[in-house]
């Protein structure tokens, strides 16, 4: 008896996977010794290698995103294939899910657990006077065992026309997919426009907002445990709104290239998938980190 097998298109071996791990590589050690720089007012080489690893991975993803659109466009990926790509979109926004509920962890230890033990709390009461004699069970912690005090950042203020910007965001690229559904080519562009400009406007005023703190505030990396889980959770959420926002981008220019149906878009629906996982992460964000 014939069967008809389904096709399976199976790439050659690229050169991008070991091109993003480089990148990956000088952004983590870029961005670890320009931090210890800063904090230290000490010049560097951390920053070039920073900004080298981010030239690298945008390169990376530009080529191996043109592969991936050259062989969608060529029509060589089949049905199973298309399913394999929204299995492995899946999983990956399941990693990130594991990744930040890591983060959210430490900070639930830190204000719960650790918190109620340096109070003197569960008969801690000795340790307590040996480790600090200053400690005030309050958060945030704004005082550090050697001194060092600190302001907290308002939920009220830039935090909260974040939080606002970022919500509209994922309403415009949801009015985005709904035009792209129904052929509406026109309100589709714009609607991708504002949301990528809503992405760098949200980038740019966390900067603002991280210079405001270390100028301002006296909130660094340095402010005990406070600071470094403020930094470590708004620090790894912005590197991952730059992500969304670079992948918008691509899906833009694909747009404006005459690229997606309505019957097959999916590298569309991925980069709307990453976005709304973003917002999310953030309105937790803001409630767990900046209102309670």
């Amino acid at each position: 008896m014939n069967k008809t097998y389904e096709k399976y298109y199976v790439p050659a071996q690229s050169p991008w996977p070991i091109v993003g791990a480089v990148a990956l590589f000088l952004i983590a050690v870029g961005a670890g010794n320009f931090v210890n720089e800063v904090t230290k007012q000490q010049p560097g080489f951390g920053g070039y290698m920073l900004t080298a690893g981010f030239a690298v991975l945008i390169l990376m993803l530009f080529g191996w995103f043109k592969n991936i659109i050259d062989e969608s466009m060529s029509g060589l990926y089949s049905d199973q294939m298309d399913r394999s790509f929204r299995y492995g979109m899946s999983w990956f926004i399941m990693s990130e899910v594991m990744f930040f509920m890591a983060f959210f962890g430490a900070l639930f230890y830190g204000r719960v657990i650790a918190l109620n033990w340096l109070s003197g709390g569960s008969n801690n009461a000795m340790t307590f006077e040996l480790l600090w004699p200053e400690f005030e069970a309050m958060w945030p912690l704004l005082k550090t065992p050697g001194g060092t005090e600190t302001q907290a950042m308002p939920a009220f203020g830039l935090p909260l026309i974040n939080t606002a910007i970022l919500v509209i965001s994922s309403v415009t690229l949801h009015f985005a997919h709904v035009a792209l559904e129904q052929s509406k080519r026109g309100t589709l562009k714009l609607m991708m426009f504002v949301t990528i400009v809503l992405g760098i406007t949200f980038l740019s005023l966390q900067v603002y907002e991280y210079i405001h703190a270390y100028t301002d505030l006296g909130l660094t990396l340095a402010s005990g445990f406070y600071g470094s889980t403020f930094f470590l959770l708004t620090g790894f959420h912005g590197m991952h709104v730059t992500l969304g926002t670079i992948i918008l981008i691509f899906v833009f220019l694909r747009i404006l290239k005459g690229h997606f149906t309505p019957e097959k878009h999916f590298a569309f629906r991925a980069g709307a998938w990453y976005w709304h996982f973003v917002d999310v992460v953030w309105l937790c964000l803001y409630v767990f980190v900046y209102v309670l």
